[in-house]
């Protein structure tokens, strides 16, 4: 067994091809920084597995699979750290990428340099999409592609899993398992853990050229599946703030950003001249308000 610095855990689900390019990826980082990877399968066809012994047992690429059965965003996340934790115990810091990212070659040595550097406990760096078919700058620009814009620094919070660095220590502070399961359908699970290490005074740090490429299939550049991403995003705030806040708060909240996101609208639609994009506000409020009555978009089950 090594002894990396560094483990990369690699969730997958049903995207063979892509994991490949993921793995290719990592394979070409440009680091001195020694460094391993975990792929875990979360689909029993065991496809992903398959894939990733291709990369580990020619020696292409330091690391080994998980196979966790329970299926789901979560559960396969929780899986990769832990199996990470357990097998690399000198391994300080733990990344994450997913199975349809690409990154950067200078990525980890970056990510890796941010936390050493800035002595940050979470390090994030931009995921930047990469549209499969056409798409209008709408679309192209819309907040659900772009959720953090801003340099290299310290930062209040994360909110993605999709490129992030956490310490060891992070792990120890909030417990095992990392993500809280009942996020697993909804998703959001990062962003609830993210919020409990601002909590818990965890430092938080951009790496605004430690770049991830997302591959966004032509499906979701459909106005639907924005429009839905929207609803979800509510239901996760909403769902969030509830661990932490008494009903009665929440729902004044939830009537509150209800109540202005008219406003938001019309600001939005003047600002960009885009309706998808003026929409975002409402459909988050939206989400918020169907969230009340049990109703929320499930996106991580069986064919995500």
């Amino acid at each position: 067994m090594s002894n990396p610095r560094a483990v990369v855990v690699v969730p997958t689900f049903r995207r063979p091809a892509m994991l490949r390019a993921t793995l290719a990826s990592l394979m070409a980082q440009q680091t001195g920084v020694p460094f391993a990877a975990i792929v875990v399968e979360n689909d029993a066809g065991g496809e992903g597995q398959r894939v990733a012994e291709e990369f580990f047992a020619d020696g292409r690429l330091d690391g080994s699979t998980v196979v966790e059965p329970k299926q789901g965003n979560v559960e396969a996340i929780n899986a990769g750290f832990a199996a990470a934790l357990e097998r690399y115990p000198a391994a300080e810091y733990f990344l994450m990428i997913d199975d349809d990212e690409v990154a950067s070659p200078g990525w980890l040595e970056r990510m890796v340099g941010a936390a050493e550097t800035s002595g940050a406990d979470i390090v994030g760096g931009p995921v930047n999409p990469q549209f499969e078919a056409a798409a209008g700058e709408g679309m192209r620009s819309h907040p659900v592609f772009w959720p953090i814009d801003a340099p290299s620094g310290p930062l209040p919070m994360i909110f993605g899993s999709g490129n992030c660095l956490i310490r060891r220590k992070v792990f120890a502070t909030l417990g095992l398992p990392a993500f809280d399961v009942a996020f697993n359908h909804l998703g959001g699970g990062d962003t609830d853990f993210f919020t409990r290490a601002r909590l818990a005074e965890v430092t938080f740090y951009w790496q605004a050229d430690a770049l991830v490429t997302e591959t966004v299939p032509e499906a979701r550049t459909q106005a639907g599946w924005v429009f839905r991403r929207g609803l979800r995003i509510g239901a996760i705030n909403r769902r969030i703030e509830l661990k932490r806040s008494g009903t009665a708060r929440v729902l004044v909240k939830d009537a509150a950003i209800l109540a202005v996101a008219p406003f938001r609208f019309g600001r939005e639609l003047l600002r960009s001249r885009s309706l998808l994009r003026a929409l975002h506000p409402v459909t988050i409020a939206l989400g918020r308000v169907l969230s009340i009555g049990g109703v929320e978009t499930r996106q991580y089950r069986a064919g995500r």
